[in-house]
């Protein structure tokens, strides 16, 4: 058992390489299949992808992944050195994305302090099967074999003419681990394009120091090759965890004396400045990967710093005194404070672009298994958002593709009767909206039917007010109900009611919302929108009566004093104010919240105008307290278990010890 695995260094980072190399190899395939071709640049980098993971988990024992990759490994060099004719390129990527699944599953296992003990026999039989195919396939294509087997020589012999000599010194990060094992699989790589390879240290794979040594004076290597100066350096650039490089070409004139150790070393202790050395600055070099548990700490410390801070400034002891030093090095306190949780945010902070375009994968394979033809865009992937929310959104992003190409895609005959392409599309955009950041899934289906939706609600009990109250998107809510599927079928994808249901749950709980549009014979847009961090927010507090209500900054558009003339009532109650030739709904805290309060006249009190996606909203309190920064609490289980208490999305902790509500400016211009 693995149970130790968070506490070995080495495991935590083959997981970590490894896995980051499995997305890398999707993305691969995936860009391939596109394309409709494997190009050569493809087939080369998946024969590194798969030869770097067989060393690193032959080095780690775990042999059925080390001998599943070097399977592909074999494959794909096949593919690379004889560029066979006629290759079923759909059953090379199925093959390749099985070996991914194992991988994957067996990584898991690791997670979870398991040994990886999956047998890989049978898929390797079905790899080494389709490589025997290929083989047997190209040997009955070649039409002239005496022609054939003389091209080699003479290869070898324009390359032996015409090879250059290279000495390249490498350094890896601090703290990569593994050097050694590194340094190996770089020759391994090397081999395929080079000759008369020598490097330092020689004994790699016997002498235990040999690590040690490469971490502090780097890895030599001098190699001869026909290959270019620029594509030698972009071979080496790719190395992973690479830290510098410095390659050289070395002079033509002592070219020829390339040949034992001794020799070889004395032409490098000669050789003058070369015309062309370069310093290889990758732009990851200043990376380092962290423990996400200590991030998770690094957060809750800047937290409970912010919530000290303001209970030490707004300490009511100290109210209404004159104290200059103090208030001065508070400010200075307040700005480093500010400083310092702008930057454990921004650590935090991560691009959504892997978890969007891991979508490829779940589209590829649902559209293949359904027998449609559908296509995914992807929008704003550069959208960075907090890490722990990331995680949350990955699965509900996967039901909800997973829907729109089993429900919302037609099959190709159907869509070419309603004069739409055959090709079937799906978008999903990602965009920032003030604090809040928002995934749009859209796809031009069939749309959602409203009577069928109408119809299992009824069945199931679910509608409690009258249909025709109904908007059309609470009729539409209806799916992310647990149970609810319109499906009479349960198939592979669908018809269970719970992906639906996963979806709500994994938005809820981040404190995001769930929105849905549909136009039948045009599609569905899903929308979430969610925080784009859990931990820190500008917030305006306000009070009411004795309670006190925390207004995100960032929906905030103006506030002001307002005339009891200036206010409009209409026939049902609701109240409005007229702005600058607009008209916005007047929301009263004390009464959505049953607060008690002697000011309710609205000359006495004072209106916060917000927005949020263009729609506006004028809060009535009865005084604003002042702006600060609050750390952002969830409710307590025990409050959202009995009720969804409308307008809140969580609490914090007040100078003065004090809970205030934070409000959910969405939740109430929506309500």
């Amino acid at each position: 058992m693995l149970s130790n695995y968070k506490n070995d260094p080495l495991l935590d980072m083959f997981v970590f390489e490894t896995t980051q190399l499995l997305e890398q190899l999707e993305q691969v395939i995936i860009e391939s299949e596109k394309s409709c071709c494997y190009k050569q640049d493809a087939i080369n980098e998946i024969f590194r992808i798969m030869h770097t993971i067989k060393g690193s988990s032959a080095m780690m024992l775990f042999n059925y992944i080390s001998s599943l990759a070097h399977s592909i490994e074999d494959l794909f060099h096949f593919l690379r050195e004889e560029k066979p004719l006629n290759v079923d390129y759909l059953k090379l990527s199925d093959l390749v994305f099985e070996s991914v699944d194992f991988i994957k599953g067996e990584i898991h296992k690791i997670e979870n302090g398991r040994n990886p003990d999956a047998d890989a026999s049978l898929l390797i039989d079905k790899i080494e099967d389709f490589l025997l195919t290929l083989k047997e396939s190209n040997h009955r294509g070649k039409t002239n074999e005496t022609k054939e087997a003389d091209m080699p020589d003479e290869r070898n012999q324009k390359d032996k003419a015409g090879k250059r000599s290279y000495k390249v010194d490498i350094y890896f990060e601090e703290e990569c681990e593994m050097e050694d094992v590194r340094a190996l699989a770089l020759i391994n790589d090397l081999l395929n394009i080079a000759g008369d390879i020598q490097y330092n240290p020689a004994n790699i794979a016997d002498d235990s120091k040999s690590a040690e040594i490469i971490r502090k004076e780097g890895f030599q290597i001098w190699f001869k090759t026909d290959r270019s100066y620029e594509e030698m350096h972009d071979f080496f650039s790719k190395t992973f965890f690479l830290k510098d490089l410095e390659l050289t070409e070395l002079e033509n004139d002592k070219q020829d004396e390339f040949n034992v150790n001794e020799d070889f070393i004395d032409i490098v202790s000669e050789e003058k400045t070369p015309d062309r050395e370069t310093q290889f600055v990758p732009l990851h070099q200043n990376i380092i990967s962290v423990n996400v548990t200590k991030l998770d700490k690094l957060m809750d410390l800047v937290g409970e710093l912010v919530i000290s801070e303001t209970l030490v400034t707004q300490n009511p002891d100290i109210a209404g005194l004159t104290l200059e030093n103090f208030q001065k090095a508070a400010r200075q306190h307040r700005k480093i404070i500010s400083e310092l949780q702008d930057v454990a945010m921004s650590i935090r902070m991560v691009p959504l672009s892997a978890t969007l375009q891991r979508i490829n994968r779940i589209v590829r394979d649902t559209s293949r298994k359904l027998s449609k033809d559908v296509r995914l865009e992807i929008i704003g992937e550069e959208t960075e958002v907090d890490k722990n929310i990331i995680e949350r959104i990955s699965d509900p992003l996967m039901h909800i593709v997973r829907n729109s190409v089993d429900h919302g895609i037609e099959p190709a005959e159907e869509r070419k009767k309603r004069g739409k392409p055959e090709v079937g599309t799906i978008t999903i955009e990602a965009k920032n909206a003030g604090g809040d950041m928002l995934i749009i899934v859209k796809d031009d289906g069939r749309g959602l039917d409203k009577e069928l939706i109408l119809k299992k609600a009824r069945a199931n009990g679910l509608i409690n007010r009258p249909e025709a109250d109904l908007t059309d998107k609470e009729i539409y809510s209806f799916i992310f109900l647990p149970g609810f599927s319109t499906n009479e079928k349960i198939t592979e994808f669908s018809g269970r009611g719970v992906g639906m249901d996963v979806v709500i749950k994994n938005i809820s709980s981040v404190g995001g919302t769930v929105s849905v549009d549909s136009v039948p014979g045009e599609g569905t847009a899903i929308t979430l929108k969610i925080p784009l961090t859990l931990a820190i927010m500008g917030g305006m507090i306000v009070r009411v009566g004795k309670s006190t209500y925390t207004i995100p900054v960032l929906s905030i558009k103006e506030s002001f004093k307002a005339n009891e003339d200036s206010v409009i009532t209409d026939i049902e109650g609701n109240e409005m104010i007229m702005i600058r030739g607009e008209c916005y709904p007047i929301l009263r805290l004390h009464r959505i919240y049953k607060v008690k309060t002697e000011i309710t006249s609205i000359s006495d009190g004072i209106i916060v105008m917000v927005e949020n996606e263009g729609k506006g909203l004028c809060i009535f309190a009865d005084e604003l307290v002042g702006e600060q920064q609050v750390v952002v609490k969830a409710l307590p289980n025990y409050i959202k278990n009995i009720k969804k208490v409308r307008g809140v999305a969580g609490c914090t902790l007040l100078g003065d010890g004090s809970i205030s509500l934070i409000l959910d400016i969405a939740d109430l211009i929506e309500s």
